[in-house]
């Protein structure tokens, strides 16, 4: 049982530091889709100052998902450490935190590596754009006419209305995320509770039942005077 006890606490430590180091890697990882929002560009290769120098975001998203899958492992490890154990309420509650933060952290890596994807797509669209306009400067032609002028301007206009539709809709993906997690966390907690106090739900029943008893007496008695009230009057 002592030998249970000391695995389990390690594989705990191991848990809260694998946690503590995808709540650093994942702040950086929001930070750099922050940048890309508001302008910022990362080329192939790069190393901006928001990485602190760990690399490409492409070896962000590598250091992470190895992170995450090392922390899906413990879990499991934790999960069966716990069985063999016979666990007690209060392990299988750090357990089912340790699983609620696993999730939020694995929803909050899709959601901004998302948001990243759409956001250098559309960076790539717009260099595309001016790399074309830069061409047709550099290629000597004479001023550009009213109707290449004009197509010209609808090509940033759009691109400035697709980059606030972009932002709008991260925003309210955002949002819905955010409620989801909190709905869900709110439904598990419920039906833990209901898991754990049976006798409630009993208590609740026997309750509802004799409501319903009543109102039958209740209902039964107003008939019956109203009957007795109804052939005392006819054979007054």
């Amino acid at each position: 049982m002592e030998e249970q006890d000391a695995r389990w606490e390690d594989l705990r430590r191991e848990a809260r530091k694998l946690e503590s180091d995808l709540d650093t890697k994942l702040s950086s990882y929001a930070k750099l889709g922050g940048m890309l929002a508001h302008g910022g560009r990362i080329e192939k290769g790069a190393t901006p100052d928001v990485l602190g120098g760990d690399g490409s975001w492409k070896s962000m998203e590598m250091e992470i998902e190895s992170l995450l899958e090392k922390l899906v492992d413990v879990n499991d490890s934790m999960s069966r450490c716990a069985v063999a154990a016979a666990p007690t309420t209060s392990v299988t509650q750090k357990l089912a935190r340790h699983r609620d933060i696993l999730h939020e952290f694995t929803q909050e890596f899709k959601r901004t590596r998302g948001n990243i994807s759409s956001l250098r797509e559309h960076a790539e669209l717009l260099t595309s754009v001016r790399n074309d306009i830069s061409e047709y400067k550099a290629s000597g032609t004479s001023s550009p006419g009213p109707g290449l002028l004009r197509e010209r301007a609808a090509i940033h206009g759009n691109i400035t209305q697709i980059d606030e539709v972009i932002i709008q809709a991260q925003s309210t993906k955002g949002a819905l995320s955010t409620q989801r997690s909190m709905f869900m966390e709110i439904e598990g907690k419920v039906k833990h509770l209901s898991d754990r106090f049976p006798i409630i739900r009993s208590v609740l029943g026997a309750i509802k039942r004799k409501r319903s008893r009543d109102t039958l007496i209740v209902s039964a008695v107003i008939a019956a005077c109203t009957l007795f009230l109804l052939i005392y009057w006819l054979f007054k």
